[in-house]
């Protein structure tokens, strides 16, 4: 590969990690062309980004980015995938659902979430917990409707109560 291929994949990939508020690192050695394909369409159905990247390019747009990821650079070997998304917990969903199905593959290795690093296997049930921004909102507006309809339905009950005893 010549120098100025190098240098323009590097550039997309660190344009690609500015797009993308989170991304995962992922192993996907050993993958047939076949379930190449279905992991890039499931990608695709749940709103990701897959990207097949060569180890040393990636770490030389991680040294590039703006950020410090240099915890990231000992996961970066073998076939790796760069999954790239909009919500934090996405593509730990989908990993936990492919691996449920006794897939080995695609192997989390790390990722990057919601501002923060996250290294090893034993992290990804953690990614996936992970709330989005809009569910965190929701549960905020629910706590705050919470104590509103108590009040609401205490009133009604009460109301129901004074209209049967003025009917008796």
């Amino acid at each position: 590969m010549r120098k100025e291929d190098k240098i323009a994949i590097i550039a997309q990939l660190g344009e690609l990690l500015k797009q993308y508020p989170h991304f995962y690192l992922v192993d996907v050695e050993g993958m047939n062309a076949a379930s190449t394909s279905s992991l890039r369409r499931r990608c695709f159905e749940s709103g990701l980004k897959m990207v097949v990247v060569k180890n040393t390019l990636m770490v030389k747009a991680l040294e590039a980015a703006e950020q410090d990821f240099d915890e990231l650079k000992p996961v970066m070997v073998g076939t790796t995938a760069l999954l790239l998304a909009e919500t934090a917990n996405a593509p730990a969903k989908l990993i936990k659902e492919l691996n449920g199905k006794k897939q080995e593959k695609p192997a989390f290795k790390a990722a990057y979430a919601e501002g923060a690093i996250y290294v090893g296997a034993d992290q990804l049930n953690t990614l996936a917990a992970l709330k989005s921004k809009n569910e965190l909102i929701a549960d905020v507006i629910a706590a705050l409707e919470s104590p509103i309809m108590n009040v609401l339905s205490a009133l009604e009950n009460r109301e129901e109560k004074a209209a049967e005893a003025a009917a008796e």
